[in-house]
C-alpha cells in the first residue's frame, strides 16, 4: 500500500503496511489531498539485479532438473524410468552435480518438462 499526500510546501510519500491511525491521520489533516494506493509504479526487471545475476551464477544445471522434477511432483525414480531406466541413484547424481547431463538427456529432459534443452546444459 503507498499513501502520498501533495500540498504547495510537503510531501509525504509512505510506502508498506500503513496503519490505519495514521492513515486517518493524514486524511483528517490533509482532506482530499492525501492518494492511496495499493499499486507499486517502482517495478525493478530482476534480471537486471546484481542479486539475479549472483543467483544465477550459482545455480548448476543440476538445481535446474530438481526444480523441474519437484515442480512436476515427480521422484528421482519416475524420472529415471522416463529417461529409459536410469537407475535413481543417476538422477541423484546430476542433480548433485557429481555427474553430467548429456545432450541426449537434456534433449530427454526437455521432452518430458516441455522446455529447452538448455535449461540443462
Amino acid at each position: 500500500m503507498q499513501a502520498v499526500v501533495k500540498t504547495p510546501r510537503i510531501e509525504i510519500n509512505i510506502k508498506g503496511d500503513i496503519p490505519d491511525r495514521l492513515l486517518s491521520i493524514l486524511e483528517e489533516e490533509f482532506g482530499n489531498d492525501v492518494q492511496i494506493s495499493d499499486e507499486d509504479n517502482d517495478t525493478v526487471d530482476i534480471f537486471q539485479t546484481n542479486w539475479y545475476r549472483d543467483i544465477k551464477s550459482k545455480i548448476i544445471p543440476g538445481d535446474t532438473l530438481r526444480i523441474y522434477r519437484q515442480n512436476h511432483n515427480m521422484t528421482q525414480a519416475e524420472l529415471g524410468r522416463k529417461l529409459g531406466n536410469i537407475p535413481r541413484q543417476h538422477i541423484s547424481n546430476m542433480e548433485r552435480g557429481i555427474r553430467t547431463i548429456s545432450l541426449k538427456n537434456a534433449r530427454k529432459l526437455a521432452a518430458i518438462f516441455g522446455v529447452s534443452p538448455e535449461k540443462f546444459i
